[in-house]
């Protein structure tokens, strides 16, 4: 692969054309070239903030002698213009051409563009911006182009020190150029994905329509470089999807040691999952993306006992996520055990105060969780891509199918178990009382290998819980594993060839049974 790490010298640095949506930093910027003798040429807004802080500079419409047209969507668009970016000044013919044609030489392109995601519309798809940007980062032999206010101090130290910049500098301007417009043809794209899914089913609601298009352009910029992956040989970093707003976005790290990749995914798992546990104060102890404790209560202090309560083993060097603003108690509870992360919507001062005692805790603050439209996961080659996986507040689409009906407070435990069982990997089967993790058997090959280590972490608590299953019981083993502990009610979606077999199991027991017609795997 050649390399274009090539400045063929051609003198200092005489002319700069100015345009850009993004004006922080831009008049000391334009100030200081102005003052190393640079001529400017700007146009629209960012002429009108050279004129207001009295800097010198040429209008496009003055140098091309053309006026802009269609109310500014033709500005820049002129071979005077792009002439002056594009010509290989290696080549006798270009320069003679352009002389021919009384067009001089621009050596630095400034220009960044409109922010397309704060309005999405057709005014704000820019043509002559993208077009400056690729052609100066086409002629980076010769051509400077800055996308980025934070390049004005680098550029301009270069310039006063060598009259020009630098090759190196020019090649990472170049590439930052080409990342800037395909960031922004990405936001465009994505944004036309949605106006198609729409003309195509007449409604947004149509699931399918609107997140399988025949190319999605991901626009991913580097938010944290992190220390490494899930092990130390292992490089990591994570990267914000531009256009969406993912609860890291809004972090607040009020202590404790910087983040690391598997701090983040867990961190992830947990806040995802006390926030689907219902509207009474709830708390989830994470451990390696599956809970090991979660519950509700009517305080937050309550919802943390109770959910630490679950699997006090497992809890030891967990992720803790709260729904609710923490308070001194609950902080109280929480500096009494080793716990990696605490992550909360807001912090009271006294809470704040307790929690400084253990200062290698991480404590964040964030806003709720997004709702992507979007799962990517990796494979080789590609991705996968899938809906979120929604269970809902109510039972609608659950049928009893056993002998034996849950009365209404066996139903609010039901629904608690199986909003928790769709977080949990698979195979999954939960124990839950009260609104209570008790036992929790997690990413097993086996369903009745699951079943045997849930009712084993819930021990006597078994008796008079419920129970929920991601996925059905392909035999009654499984069942018969929790019915024999002391259940007292199922949940499963059903669907399985020998669910006769199953539920006449559950008959035999006496408990209750109860189809939800939905599969909640989780790998």
């Amino acid at each position: 692969m050649s390399c274009p790490l090539v400045d063929y010298g051609f003198g200092v640095l005489v002319r700069a054309l100015l345009s850009v949506w993004d004006k922080s930093g831009l008049v000391p910027f334009a100030q200081g070239l102005a003052n190393l003798g640079i001529e400017l040429i700007s146009s629209g807004g960012t002429s009108a903030a050279l004129a207001a802080a009295g800097i010198p500079h040429r209008s496009v419409d003055e140098v091309t002698g053309a006026p802009e047209m269609l109310d500014g969507r033709v500005k820049t668009l002129h071979p005077t213009i792009h002439g002056a970016i594009l010509a290989d000044r290696s080549k006798p013919e270009h320069l003679a051409e352009l002389a021919s044609r009384d067009i001089g030489l621009i050596d630095l392109v400034v220009c960044n563009l409109y922010p397309f995601e704060s309005n999405p519309s057709i005014e704000l798809i820019d043509v002559g911006g993208p077009t400056m940007v690729r052609a100066a980062a086409k002629n980076l032999a010769s051509v400077a182009v800055i996308v980025d206010p934070v390049d004005y101090e680098v550029v301009l130290a270069e310039l006063q020190s060598l009259r020009n910049v630098s090759a190196r500098t020019k090649l990472r301007l170049a590439q930052a150029a080409f990342h800037h417009t395909a960031s922004y043809d990405a936001r465009i794209a994505s944004w036309f994905d949605g106006l198609v899914a729409l003309e195509e089913t007449g409604t947004e609601t149509t699931e399918a329509a609107s997140i399988i298009a025949p190319t999605i352009s991901l626009d991913l910029h580097l938010s944290q470089t992190l220390r490494y992956g899930e092990n130390p040989h292992q490089i990591g970093a994570r990267y914000r999807i531009v256009g969406e707003k993912g609860w890291p976005d809004s972090l607040i790290q009020h202590q404790g040691k910087e983040l690391s990749y598997l701090n983040l995914f867990d961190t992830d798992a947990a806040w995802r999952l006390v926030h689907d546990l219902g509207h009474e104060a709830a708390a989830v102890v994470m451990k390696h993306a599956n809970p090991c404790g979660a519950a509700t209560a009517r305080t937050l202090s309550a919802a943390y006992r109770r959910a630490h309560e679950g699997d006090p083993v497992s809890a030891f060097g967990g992720v803790v996520a709260l729904n609710r603003r923490m308070d001194a108690e609950t902080a109280e509870l929480l500096v009494g055990v080793f716990t990696e992360v605490v992550i909360a919507p807001g912090y009271e001062a006294d809470a704040l105060e307790v929690l400084a005692a253990k200062k290698q805790m991480r404590v964040l603050e964030a806003l709720p969780p997004s709702s992507s439209k979007r799962h990517f996961r990796s494979i080789d080659g590609g991705l996968l891509m899938q809906s979120p996986d929604r269970v809902g507040e109510s039972d609608e689409g659950w049928t009893v199918v056993s002998k034996a009906q849950p009365d209404e407070a066996t139903r609010r435990d039901l629904a608690f178990a199986w909003r928790l069982c769709s977080h949990v990997s698979s195979n999954a089967i939960v124990v839950c009382a009260e609104s209570q993790a008790v036992g929790i058997g997690a990413g097993q090959q086996s369903r009745v290998d699951a079943a045997r280590i849930a009712v084993s972490k819930a021990g006597d608590r078994s008796r008079g819980a419920v129970g929920a299953s991601d996925a059905f019981f392909p035999f009654r083993d499984g069942l018969d594993v929790l019915a024999e502990a002391g259940l007292r009610a199922i949940i499963e979606p059903g669907g399985s060839v020998r669910d006769d077999e199953v539920i006449a199991a559950a008959d035999e027991f006496g408990l209750a049974l109860v189809f939800t017609g939905r599969r909640h795997f989780r790998h």
